[in-house]
């Protein structure tokens, strides 16, 4: 019994996180300051609070099931025009899913509930009815000249969406159109479409004159600034479009007319009359969310059939735990070993002068079962791959409160949200980009007087954007702030012990800079709410390269900072360079391999304290793989390879004994007393029952520059 309640539980748990993450995101999207909200995408907001409030009530979950009951009331007053989407109800809305994200994660993890009263007054301040839109003295319904019966069949909301187009004097049709019976629930879906693209469908009715007995009619109440011949050209040859007058005189636009078009997927049209109830004013305008990918939005109750033709679910998809992909995962690691030990024998046969017949068989058989695990392994990598909006968009929420809380504007622009990456390298990755973004937007944008006082917009700028290269995905946050201050840095790291005078003067730029992930380092002059604690970019630091990645930093004083984030693609299993130094084999993921040189003893410099070599006319770090593990007894060979790998802008050159060569890997934790050791990713075994260490390339990049940096600065 305790099995199924933990599985229902997390079947809770994924499909409510589902729900809260689609609402924060089309909550933000609905956020558009002077613009009126989308009816479609009110209504799909409107519905995931429904489905919410639902699920938690049959889970038992009573403090989200009163939230999502008081956040679809307050919704549903929207969408019915009984209330503005003003900045006071934007900004209650959208402290909702943030809230229900921690309650989720109460339930997740088995905690005694801790949010029950902040959901409570939360639930309070969302029925409260301030912000109300005052009530018109006539109905503008009334000036509509509507059939008999029209107006008595509609649906409160279908009313509200014909009052609010007579209000902005958008011209109402009535489309009128037959349907084949075995094919009308296609063709009316195709039709609403393409007559969206122009203006909002209201509603759509059945017709009690088909004039076919073998077809099914309806009609269609549609607002729309276009004139009627390009109605009647989206509508199609079989229906008939009709204006409905209006008794003010007012009529649809001329046939010739070119007005611009109005409703969910088309341009707002110029200058439409104030809404009942004017917003309220705000001081600081919301940021701006500009996601560059395409908005998808549910489709509307009239274009879905009432009666499904079959109990099929509609679904292709399926919630798979993340740990049921590891396992599967091992179980590949397993199969890879299996196949590198049957190569093993063939060749071995072959070796010993066995049957040639059967060497030949094996090899076949060897190199089949190669190319199936490749395909296996591809099939369960891609299934453990999320896109990055899903932490983009927790962001973008997060910044328009950050904004708030210091008084500043910004215009937040996301890109690349659809960019894939590992499930738990994206789970990781949450926290070291939230400390960026805060860095930019408490230390990076300036106030908005300061930057109108150098000639910059009002608004300050944050961008966050990603893109897939090769087997790794770079991510970049910038913004156009003030940029780093250089004499600060070096002012602050003489103060904090962490360099000399002397020894910031022989540093270069770049190794000021990268002084800010010192651990304790802060520049700000004051402790605020957001930063100044001197905690924040050494953690994210450690974090990125917890993740095998790196992190590299730009900046021009007055025009901002950029951070570039360097991240492998998957962690799960990798194709590596198998080495070995002092007798000890390694392994060397082969995404961060750049090449491979042969190199004598000869062409070995020291410049200060480091040993480099010259590549193509470069100075390129050495690093001596023997040497930094502190192998005994690790002799000095006359001929070795460097292996040059790299991440980022970083290059380091690793002298190894010999190459053993190329294999697939499934990477493995280290135990936790060597979870700690600095340049080690995890472990992995070769299939000859020998295990070896997998190098953590960013790791070992950070253990070479890092210790230069601080070296140089100290004396």
């Amino acid at each position: 019994m305790a099995d199924h309640s933990q599985k229902a539980l997390s079947e809770f748990v994924s499909e409510a996180q589902e729900n809260i993450d689609a609402l924060g995101r089309d909550l933000l999207r609905l956020d558009r300051p002077g613009e009126d909200p989308d009816p479609e995408l009110l209504n799909a907001v409107f519905r995931a609070a429904h489905t919410l409030k639902g699920l938690s009530s049959m889970f038992g979950v009573e403090r989200m099931a009163r939230l999502s009951h008081a956040l679809e009331d307050l919704l549903d007053d929207v969408r019915m025009g009984r209330r503005a989407l003003d900045r006071a109800a934007a900004d209650l809305l959208l402290e909702a899913p943030e809230l229900m994200g921690q309650i989720i994660a109460e339930e997740a993890q088995g905690l005694p509930p801790q949010t029950t009263e902040a959901a409570a007054r939360l639930s309070d301040r969302l029925r409260t009815r301030e912000g109300a839109a005052a009530q018109a003295a006539s109905d503008p319904l009334d000036l509509l000249q509507l059939p008999p019966g029209v107006r008595g069949v509609l649906t409160e909301y279908e009313e509200h969406r014909l009052r609010a187009n007579v209000q902005k004097g958008v011209a109402l049709f009535r489309v009128k159109v037959a349907f084949a019976l075995e094919a009308f629930d296609g063709e009316l879906s195709e039709l609403n479409a393409r007559l969206k693209k122009h203006g909002e469908v209201v509603s759509t009715l059945p017709s009690s004159d088909p004039g076919d007995p073998a077809a099914i009619a309806f009609e269609l109440l549609y607002a729309s600034r276009e004139p009627v011949a390009t109605i009647a050209r989206e509508a199609g040859e079989r229906a008939a479009v009709d204006a409905v007058p209006r008794l003010d005189g007012a009529s649809a636009p001329p046939p010739d007319a070119r007005a611009a078009p109005v409703g969910p997927s088309a341009p707002a049209a110029p200058a439409p009359p104030p809404r009942a109830a004017a917003p309220a004013p705000a001081p600081i305008p919301a940021p701006v969310a500009t996601v560059e990918r395409p908005v998808s939005v549910s489709p509307t109750p009239e274009a879905v059939s009432s009666e499904p033709a079959s109990l099929r679910s509609a679904s292709q998809s399926v919630r798979v735990d993340i740990h049921k992909l590891d396992r599967l995962m091992n179980v590949v690691g397993e199969l890879v070993l299996v196949k590198s030990s049957l190569l093993g024998l063939a060749e071995r046969h072959k070796a010993e002068g066995g049957d040639p017949g059967l060497s030949s068989e094996l090899h076949r058989a060897s190199r089949a079962l190669e190319r199936k695990l490749a395909e296996l392994q591809a099939g369960i990598l891609e299934v453990r791959m999320v896109p990055l909006e899903q932490v983009f968009d927790k962001l973008a929420r997060m910044v328009r409160k950050l904004a708030r809380e210091v008084g500043k504007e910004i215009d937040f622009v996301v890109a690349g949200g659809d960019v894939e990456l590992d499930k738990l390298i994206v789970e990781e990755l949450s926290d070291p980009l939230m400390h960026l973004i805060r860095n930019s937007i408490d230390h990076g944008i300036e106030a908005p007087e300061a930057r109108r006082r150098v000639g910059k917009p009002a608004v300050g700028r944050v961008r966050l954007s990603a893109a897939q290269r090769g087997n790794h995905v770079k991510i970049l946050v910038e913004d156009d702030g003030a940029g780093l201050d250089e004499d600060r840095i070096r002012q602050v790291a003489v103060e904090r012990g962490l360099a000399t005078t002397a020894g910031m003067a022989d540093l270069a730029r770049r190794d000021i800079l990268n002084l800010i992930f010192s651990a304790g380092f802060s520049t700000a002059r004051e402790v605020t709410s957001l930063s100044g604690r001197g905690v924040g970019l050494d953690v994210v630091k450690n974090n990125i390269a917890e993740l095998s990645g790196i992190i590299d930093l730009a900046t021009e004083r007055g025009l901002g900072t950029r951070f570039e984030i360097t991240l492998p693609v998957t962690l799960a299993i990798l194709r590596a360079l198998v080495v070995s130094a002092a007798g000890r084999v390694y392994a060397v993921p082969l995404n961060s391999v750049l090449e491979i040189l042969e190199v004598s003893a000869g062409e070995v410099r020291t410049l200060s304290t480091r040993e480099v070599i010259s590549l193509r006319g470069s100075t390129l770090p050495l690093l001596r793989l023997a040497q930094f593990f502190q192998l005994s007894g690790a002799p000095t060979p006359e001929k070795f390879f460097v292996v040059v790998v790299g991440l980022a802008q970083e290059r380091l050159g690793i002298a190894v004994d010999d190459l053993v060569g190329q294999q697939d890997i499934v990477v493995k934790p280290l135990g936790r007393a060597l979870e700690s050791v600095r340049g080690i990713a995890g472990a992995t075994d070769l299939g000859n029952r020998r295990t070896v260490l997998v190098l953590d390339v960013g790791a070992v990049i950070e253990e070479v520059v890092a210790p230069e940096i601080r070296e140089s600065a100290s004396h």
